[in-house]
């Protein structure tokens, strides 16, 4: 990228590149700098000058930093400013796709502005998040008896026709979970590639393009690693070309990327297969096949499959040691396979015997056969050092996974092993991996033991707040266990009595579904009649929860206000400054699910190499998840607020003080008068402190 003359660097001659961009970047941060005269809320903070110097002698120097930076710190900025800086071409890699569109759409042209520097970016998704011409003409044929679905893809095809991107996020009142979705865009699978009758047209190949002309590219983590494990779409072209690679919420990597670096067979697969089959037969070879029959033989073989695990058996994760899932007949399990097999070949036969007249029947018989092989590969045995489940829902996923991603990580990502030549990543390229939270140790462990990055270098920089005047910890000292059927009621009454006094501003993040159902009915029965709104994960789509939290919450004392129930995804990723959210509930300690199979394959191998699975793994994600929670309550430098875990183990158990080591250090309130003279001054003015907590 080129530099402006006014740009920090421009004049520069210094023959270390590494001091040159240190230099630049304590410019950049300091009391006189571009950031302080573009914003006047800008004030110099030791520890995001310190992440940036550090994160500048990466990007000059090569080499690999894992980088913890609390709440607060501004690490946003702390790596975009060097990176910037640099002259190098960039990639980003963020959890989310709400990440990415916040830190293309508003960080990083702030921050390009304010530096002077024309800065060409780019920003990269999945194949799902595009529209698919060639798709978008089949859909009709495809929902020609699904009417519900006709007018959300009448809206998609007028919008068609004006956007430029294609990115289906710009799309107003598209759900992100709508059925249309899947029939206007593309996948690995799908896609003809070179052979799409749109090819010129299409919006992956204009992002993909665009991308390889940016000075900074940003993706997300999902495309990363199905682009790792595929080398197939445009970052595979990207990768190789890119020197600096940082990856911002990089707590979320492990997770994300067994996702893909294993295998997976689903009925959402093989019925998008079948309605494409159809739609395909009826609309370019009609009577050349029985497509009706191919495609009823593949859809009846799927639910065959999802009714195998029983009709009642929602949202649970199986275990799958021997031959099949646990808890499965053997001799239905294996016909059930034999005859989703049978199915895919016939239809395979068909489309090969017509595959000549479009590429839409090549690439279907690809995917025919690409499916066989995966219906072999689950009736046979897994892999040696990988775990199987099946994830058991209204649809259904046989999921194959290494247990984490170490090995990728080291050897295909850091270079290959010694004696082996090394990957396309260089000697000098530069890794950064950054969040909030890392870990519950000096060195990261829970971070960089999965992700293969023991030798890296490991910086840790705490937070600015001032917890112990800012916050509050209370655990109540006489709510019973958490495996007492009474605890989620007393739960809820704690967070009601918050709530209630607060005018809502209260949020409960409870560690399973059922106490999310039990503490939210119990709150919308005390709130029945009032001002209150009570808001429960899944009664609305997760940004709808949030505006109405949010409205909720800012209409002042006395109108009203909104308390969220809410589980998994709300524990982290959910910003809520000022009095929005004063108060946040957890209703136990986040230990990992003992029934899980990739947790209980983890402790497996943990026990067999002698270690503790309890003390090395269980109790660091729980001190990880905790410290996720945790981080909703205090979001900016004037925000109050108290946080309430209810659970006793944290006080009366000997692993509960490195779980409160890892809190952090607010002020502790030891019982319940306490707890309330505590909600008492979050609503009225703290005259000792000088700070008004008025509502």
């Amino acid at each position: 990228m080129s530099m402006s003359g006014d740009s920090p660097l421009a004049g520069s001659e210094l023959s270390d590149p590494v001091q040159s961009l240190q230099e630049a970047v304590s410019a950049v941060f300091g009391e006189h700098g571009p950031l302080a005269e573009a914003a006047e809320t800008f004030c110099p903070r030791e520890g995001q000058t310190r992440m940036a110097q550090a994160v500048a002698r990466v990007v000059a120097g090569g080499g690999v930093l894992v980088a913890e930076a609390a709440t607060g710190v501004g690490k946003t900025f702390a790596y975009l400013v060097p990176a910037l800086l640099s002259g190098e071409r960039v990639l980003i890699s963020t959890a989310t796709k709400t990440l990415q569109d916040q830190l293309f759409g508003r960080d990083l042209p702030a921050l390009a502005k304010s530096l002077g520097l024309p800065v060409r970016m780019a920003l990269l998704k999945g194949r799902g998040s595009y529209l698919c011409l060639h798709r978008l003409e089949a859909a009709p044929q495809a929902i020609a008896h699904e009417r519900g679905l006709q007018h959300a893809l009448s809206k998609i095809e007028r919008w068609a026709h004006s956007t430029r991107t294609g990115d289906l996020a710009e799309l107003p009142g598209l759900h992100e979970n709508s059925p249309v979705i899947p029939l206007v865009t593309s996948t690995r699978e799908n896609c003809l590639g070179a052979e799409c009758p749109k090819w010129r047209a299409c919006h992956v190949n204009l992002a993909r393009r665009e991308a390889m002309a940016a000075d900074v590219v940003v993706v997300n983590h999902h495309l990363f690693f199905a682009d790792l494990a595929i080398r197939e779409s445009g970052m595979a072209e990207l990768l190789p070309t890119v020197r600096v690679v940082i990856f911002d919420e990089a707590h979320q990597l492990n997770e994300t990327g067994i996702q893909f670096l294993g295998q997976h067979l689903g009925t959402a697969q093989l019925l998008d297969f079948s309605r494409d089959l159809l739609g395909a037969g009826l609309q370019q070879a009609r009577g050349l096949a029985d497509w009706s029959l191919l495609a009823n033989g593949v859809e009846m073989a799927a639910r065959d499959m999802r009714m195998a695990f029983g009709a009642n058996r929602l949202s649970s994760r199986l275990r799958w040691v021997d031959e099949m899932p646990e808890g499965i007949d053997p001799g239905e399990w294996r016909q059930t396979l034999a005859s989703l097999g049978e199915a895919l070949a016939q239809a395979a036969e068909g489309l090969d015997n017509v595959s000549e007249i479009s590429p839409d029947f090549v690439r279907l018989h690809e995917r025919a056969m690409l499916l066989c092989e995966r219906v072999a590969r689950f009736a046979g045995a897994c892999e040696p050092g990988a775990v199987r489940w099946a994830d058991v829902g209204n649809q259904l996923r046989l999921m194959e996974s290494p247990l984490d991603i170490a090995d990728v990580v080291r050897k295909r990502l850091l270079g290959a092993p010694a004696g082996e030549e090394p990957a396309e990543a260089g000697q000098s390229r530069a890794w950064v991996f950054v969040s909030a939270t890392l870990g519950d140790d000096a060195n990261l462990t829970w971070f960089t033991g999965p992700c293969g990055l023991s030798g890296a270098e490991i910086l840790r920089v705490g937070s600015p707040f001032d917890y112990e005047r800012q916050a509050t910890l209370y655990v109540p000292r006489q709510i019973v266990k958490p495996n007492d059927p009474a605890h989620g009621a007393q739960v809820a009454q704690i967070a009601g009595d918050a709530a209630e006094r607060l005018g809502g501003r209260t949020m409960v993040l409870t560690t399973t579904l059922r106490a999310l159902r039990v503490i939210g009915e119990k709150l919308a029965e005390r709130f029945e009649g009032t001002r209150v709104e009570v808001l429960v994960q899944g009664q609305l789509p997760k940004r709808v929860l949030m505006e109405r939290f949010r409205a909720g919450n800012s209409q002042g004392p006395g109108q009203g206000g909104s308390v969220l129930v809410a589980s998994a995804s709300f524990w982290e990723g959910v910003d809520l400054p000022g009095d929005t959210l004063q108060a946040v509930v957890i209703d136990k300690l986040p230990f990992p699910p003992p029934g899980d199979p990739l947790v209980e394959a983890r402790c497996r191998r943990i026990e067999a190499e002698g270690r503790s699975a309890f003390a090395d793994y269980s109790i660091p994600e729980a001190a990880v998840a905790l410290k996720q929670g945790a981080g909703r309550l205090i979001r900016r430098e004037t925000d109050t607020g108290m946080l309430v875990i209810c659970d006793t183990r944290l006080t009366s158990m000997g692993y509960g003080k490195r779980l409160l080591a890892a809190l952090p250090p607010m002020r502790r309130l030891t019982d319940e008068a306490s707890f309330h003279e505590a909600l008492e001054g979050l609503v009225k003015p703290d005259l000792e402190a000088g700070v008004t907590f008025d509502v």
